[in-house]
């Protein structure tokens, strides 16, 4: 079945990636990870120390390739090297440096290198940071030691998929101590805390034109304008609309005149020339 196909390809991945661990021991480990191209598989390995992880002359990387073919059958794995830039953001480093300080320095200074890498992470931006050594730690009796700072999130979506959680431990005299490491990241998008935008106010301030030269230079240009949009001056503009509303109702306004004199005068007129023609009778007769 397909499904089993996929399973057995993890399982195969994740037991290339614990050889790698249990070989590569002491060099600043981060993570590894594996890609399938057409050339075949590709290993990224991300450390903080690549000069340790490739060897003089890169002697370690050839003897893995080797050790990656005959153990897992790989036809022509690819090991690529990536260093690490903020160690101090890196849970599985931080928890390989506390493993081997205390196998070195022993359980006595257990607290000054619990608070010495506590520091280092916060100094590197962190939010927060939880820090677990657990074991005979310093008497017979089993005991867990607790050192954190700053914020860390408990539950949640938060603690699941954002908060780095790596595991290591050491081996003593006294047996077996258990090192855990938690760190918050700062770029760790909590969902409690918003964001407000404010509005931008406008820097523009309008100031009071108080030179009358300025407001009548203002009003001309205002005028220029008005005129080039109508396609005419403003004067010749002024000039025509003049006769066109007052003219023509002052000459209706004389020939009505005119004619009202005429008809007025018409009938004295005509009644003197039938005065003069037709003489009275009284005239007549004398």
């Amino acid at each position: 079945m397909i499904e089993r196909k996929f399973v057995n390809q993890n399982i195969k991945e994740f037991e290339i990636k614990e050889y790698i661990r249990n070989n590569l021991s002491r060099v600043g480990l981060s993570d590894v990870k594996l890609q399938r191209t057409p050339l075949g598989e590709k290993i990224v390995i991300s450390t903080s120390r690549p000069g340790l992880v490739v060897g003089r002359s890169g002697t370690n990387i050839t003897k893995l390739t080797q050790e990656l073919k005959q153990a897992f059958k790989l036809e022509n794995p690819q090991i690529e090297i990536e260093e690490v830039m903020n160690i101090g953001l890196d849970p599985n480093i931080i928890a390989e440096m506390i493993a081997n300080s205390l196998e070195k320095f022993g359980i006595a200074r257990f607290k000054g290198i619990g608070h010495k890498a506590m520091s280092d992470i916060m100094r590197a931006g962190a939010f927060g940071v939880e820090i677990l050594i657990g074991g005979k730690v310093p008497s017979t009796r089993a005991k867990t030691w607790r050192f954190y700072q700053g914020y860390l999130k408990k539950c949640g979506d938060v603690a699941v998929s954002n908060i780095k959680v790596a595991y290591a431990s050491a081996q003593l005299k006294s047996g077996t101590i258990g090192v855990k490491v938690s760190i918050m990241t700062p770029d760790t998008v909590l969902p409690d805390r918003m964001k407000i935008f404010k509005e931008e106010e406008s820097a523009v301030k309008i100031e009071e034109v108080k030179d009358e030269a300025v407001k009548k230079e203002m009003k001309e240009k205002v005028k220029e304008i008005e005129g080039k949009k109508s396609g005419l001056p403003v004067e010749e503009k002024k000039q025509e609309k003049k006769p066109a509303g007052k003219a023509p109702g002052r000459k209706t306004d004389a020939k009505s005149a005119q004619q009202r004199k005429k008809q007025a005068d018409s009938p004295k007129e005509e009644g003197d020339a039938d005065a003069i023609e037709h003489p009275t009778q009284s005239e007549s007769e004398q």
